[in-house]
């Protein structure tokens, strides 16, 4: 049972808190044992359970994106582990936050705790906010009384994966800007220096080549008819967001990310060492096996994925192990799969799971820097060509007459 309670430090300091027990006895007992003396507790009311949010309640902007919830889980560890209960902590948490989404789920969260709802279930109101395996961590630590341990996994997770991001950004920023910046000077050569050549070659009456004259046509097609290409460009880009946007879009491109040729490696990897780590933090936090796998459909709607989700489950369920499952998935490493079975075996599952995570996220570091330092050479022996091509182009017909002159 849940039970509200007040009560004073060594220091002198008020706490209002809850806490999971049996019975009253055994909550103070916990909590003498913590060095709290208790002024007043009693059980939580029913009615004040974690009930279902009403649509108006789940605006667009009450959310915390990754950055704003891996400093509110840095903050709570922080405050936890140095004593404090809950609710101050969500409440010091509250006075360094500006935004109003970020404000209404704090606030939303002391509100309910104040009432006896565990904070878990407080979560489960911000769905968009923290996902079921956050969730799960917490009622873990809520159960067995190690918040702040679980506060600094989960801020762990977050850490890793907010870097992982921006190292993915970090690592498609500079070939983008090739990319837009070869762009930009085929378009200048096309509408403004090649119509010049253009003139020249009518006046001097030359035979052209087939790529000059496929160059003055582009050219005199694009200032002729730019606003239907903006119009077509726009009018692309408007279905593409509209066909991502709906079910059956988003589906399509999650799937596809790991079909792409050379992508789809990385893609595949990045899944597994969110898969992976997710899944050995629960079993760590003594998750049910079961409950952690469902938990983990989450992680991913990449339908390989999910398949392979089930596939372990059947498999645990059967009797068998998640090693046996992952090797007949076909496109699991094998050094990931052994180390899982040497964990089942020696009775360490959670810490096993959670080794592979990590060298599954140092090898997608190095994968990612080894793809951007392909791409930066290519893009720019791209560009060279086009230009080259370009400049080849316009120039012959001169170098042919200059050559029949002399």
């Amino acid at each position: 049972m849940n039970l509200v309670y007040q009560a004073v430090d060594g220091s002198g300091r008020r706490v209002n808190d809850i806490i999971e027990a049996g019975d009253v006895r055994e909550a103070v007992e916990k909590l003498r044992r913590t060095g709290l003396l208790v002024i007043e507790i009693e059980p939580a009311s029913d009615r004040t359970r974690a009930k279902p949010v009403r649509a108006h309640q789940r605006s667009q902007d009450a959310r915390l994106p990754l950055k704003p919830l891996l400093f509110f889980t840095k903050q709570m560890a922080m405050l936890l582990r140095s004593g404090s209960g809950v609710v101050p902590a969500l409440t010091a948490v509250r006075r360094q936050l500006r935004k109003p989404g970020h404000l209404t789920v704090v606030n939303q969260l002391i509100s309910d705790l104040e009432q006896g709802v565990p904070l878990a279930d407080a979560m489960g109101k911000h769905p968009r906010t923290f996902e079921p395996s956050y969730r799960a961590v917490i009622a873990a630590g809520e159960a067995s009384a190690t918040m702040p341990d679980m506060f600094d996994r989960l801020a762990g997770i977050l850490g890793r994966r907010r870097a992982l991001r921006n190292k993915i950004i970090g690592a498609l920023a500079y070939p983008a800007f090739l990319i837009l910046l070869c762009t930009k000077v085929l378009a200048a050569l096309l509408l403004f220096v090649i119509p010049r050549f253009a003139v020249m070659f009518e006046t001097l009456r030359l035979e052209l080549p087939a790529s000059t004259s496929f160059l003055l046509s582009l050219s005199s097609w694009l200032r002729s008819y730019w606003e239907w290409l903006v119009i077509g460009i726009g009018a692309a880009v408007i279905i593409v967001t509209a066909s991502v946007a709906s079910a059956t879009g988003r589906q399509f491109l999650i799937d596809i990310q790991t079909e792409i040729p050379l992508f789809g490696r990385l893609a595949s990897r990045l899944i597994q060492g969110q898969l992976f780590r997710t899944l050995g933090t629960l079993i760590e936090c003594r998750v049910g096996l079961l409950e952690a796998l469902e938990l983990c459909r989450g992680v991913t709607g990449n339908r390989r994925f999910r398949k392979l989700i089930h596939e372990i489950e059947e498999s645990v369920t059967g009797g068998d192990q998640i090693s046996s499952a992952l090797m007949r998935s076909g496109f699991i490493s094998p050094s990931i799969y052994y180390s899982i079975h040497t964990g089942e075996e020696s009775g360490n599952l959670g810490p096993a799971i959670s080794f592979c995570a990590q060298a599954l996220e140092e090898d997608n570091t190095e994968l990612i820097g080894t793809l951007t330092r392909l791409f930066e050479p290519m893009i720019l022996l791209l560009m060279g060509v086009v230009v080259g091509t370009v400049a080849v182009s316009l120039f012959l017909p001169l170098f042919d007459m200059t050559a029949a002159i002399g």
